[in-house]
């Protein structure tokens, strides 16, 4: 690719970077309760569960409240990232627009990787949010090597977003899914629990690897280079097959429905 072809991707690929962002924006903007509800339930849920799980089990909760911690954020996360993209897919299709994306310059497919870049900030926002408010009120403090848990985070999260595409694609087919995306959010805490039946096997699931390290991190103050290569290496192969997987599902999916005729209906 010449150095003008060059600049011309850039600038396309960070002007659909900026609508993507601008579209996220004015939604939050718009539709204001709905987006600070969305964060207060979050403080709500994780204070149901720490003040009625201290109630009811007492020390057992308090001797395992970093995990605890840890685990809801990567769970707000992940189900953050999934719904993010699964849910986009029944939006555009309510509102209209879904046949327009696939008929951009960029293709649908970009179009919703950018999308899923943005809600990864968006994402990292709530969630760093969201751990500050369960570390104030539980008094609980946790190591927080800023660019470990960053990079755990991302990868951990990135197979959430191969289901969200994998699930986005089924409702291109069958339309009315969001059942099954509320049973996911269930799914998801299973898969953040996994690794803590200390079957090794267990981390080969989504989202169990980096939640399993990203445990480590945080608790024991382990950064990125200390933590065993070996780990890593099966955090991130489980993320890249994990997104792919969905990634391609979803191409598929979508071909289909294109071939059936069931992009403009809903």
């Amino acid at each position: 690719m010449r150095g003008g072809e060059r600049e011309r991707a850039t600038a396309t690929l960070g002007t659909l970077l900026w609508a993507q962002l601008k579209k996220r924006l004015l939604l939050m903007y718009r539709y204001p309760l709905n987006t600070l509800t969305g964060l207060a339930m979050n403080f709500i849920f994780f204070g149901m569960v720490f003040f009625g799980g201290r109630a009811v089990a007492g020390q057992a909760l308090t001797d395992s409240l970093g995990g605890i911690i840890v685990g809801y954020f990567l769970w707000s996360m992940a189900l953050g990232a999934f719904s993010g993209v699964a849910q986009s897919v029944t939006k555009e299709s309510e509102w209209g627009t879904l046949e327009q994306l696939y008929m951009s310059p960029f293709g649908y497919g970009k179009v919703m990787i950018a999308g899923v870049v943005v809600a990864l900030f968006e994402t990292l926002a709530w969630g760093g949010a969201t751990l500050a408010f369960m570390l104030a009120v539980t008094g609980e403090s946790l190591y927080l090597p800023v660019v470990t848990v960053l990079v755990l985070t991302v990868f951990a999260v990135a197979p959430a977003v191969g289901l969200g595409f994998f699930f986005g694609g089924l409702a291109l087919l069958y339309k009315r899914v969001e059942n099954i995306f509320n049973v996911m959010q269930f799914v998801l805490i299973g898969l953040i629990a996994a690794p803590g039946v200390g079957v090794v096997w267990v981390r080969l699931l989504p989202i169990s690897q980096g939640s399993y390290l990203l445990t480590r991190s945080m608790q024991e103050g382990l950064r990125l280079w200390e933590l065993p290569p070996a780990e890593l290496g099966l955090l991130v192969g489980a993320a890249v097959v994990y997104f792919a997987l969905g990634y391609g599902a979803f191409q598929w999916m979508g071909s289909r429905a294109r071939r059936q005729g069931l992009m403009g209906h809903y």
